[in-house]
């Protein structure tokens, strides 16, 4: 088994953004560096800075889709974000929380919970879904596998997944999980198959939903897409990296 990594992903506030890298610090125990160092709270929510939380407790965009289109760039401490429905933004979530919040309350829907406060995740590992620190993998030759069911192409982007891997055969990286495998100068492991919600059905170019892509996914007999993966040795990984048995 061998493919290539195609790229790479961080989304700097979980649920809201989108950034590409040119390469990437892995270190071991730890989440993508810069991916989901943020999560936006509802009123509801009981999460606190520095401890992870359930999904649940946070702006998401199964029901919140306009939040699909949020664009995100590094710049400096600060982050750029732009939407096709809002004015651009420029924001430190750590020292301009109530900005970020204002920006983001025309995008949640009617009738869902309030923005309401920002908060930080711990140190070394993201907001991910997952209890444990894990970084997504996907694989483009499944992506493109439901394109082909659904009959048009789709936004890879729908996944929010960190790492897109080329040349593995349609829903091979399922058979990873357990497996360790060495990426530039990081090895990883596959820990566990994703499931998916309905925020796939929201366009990243529009933030409304306009594909039923669980449906699709009921059609192969599983609703999961992207596997989880460890990071067991730190390394430097970038595009064109090969994925192969460590």
């Amino acid at each position: 088994m061998t493919a290539t990594l195609a790229s790479i992903w961080r989304h700097p506030i979980k649920a809201v953004g989108r950034e590409a890298l040119d390469r990437a610090v892995l270190r071991a125990g730890e989440t993508l560096p810069g991916d989901r160092v943020w999560a936006i709270a509802h009123e509801a929510s009981k999460a606190v800075d520095g401890e992870w939380s359930r999904c649940a407790g946070f702006l998401r965009a199964a029901s919140s889709p306009a939040l699909m289109a949020v664009e995100a760039r590094a710049e400096g401490p600060a982050l750029h974000l732009t939407h096709p429905d809002r004015p651009p933004l420029r924001v430190d979530p750590d020292a301009e929380p109530e900005a970020l919040i204002a920006w983001l309350e025309p995008l949640v829907a009617l009738g869902r919970a309030r923005p309401a406060r920002v908060v930080r995740a711990p140190d070394g590992r993201g907001m991910t879904d997952s209890a444990a620190p894990t970084i997504t993998l996907g694989n483009l030759t499944s992506h493109r596998v439901v394109e082909g069911r659904l009959g048009r192409a789709l936004s890879i982007q729908r996944w929010r997944c960190n790492l897109w891997i080329d040349g593995l055969a349609p829903w091979e990286e399922f058979d990873l999980v357990g497996r360790r495998l060495r990426l530039g100068g990081a090895v990883l492991e596959g820990v566990a198959r994703i499931d998916r919600c309905e925020s796939t059905s929201a366009s990243p170019e529009t933030g409304r939903r306009d594909a039923d892509l669980l449906s699709v996914l009921d059609g192969f007999g599983h609703r999961d897409f992207t596997i989880g993966v460890t990071v067991i040795k730190g390394g430097v990984i970038a595009p064109g990296d090969i994925l192969e048995a460590a």
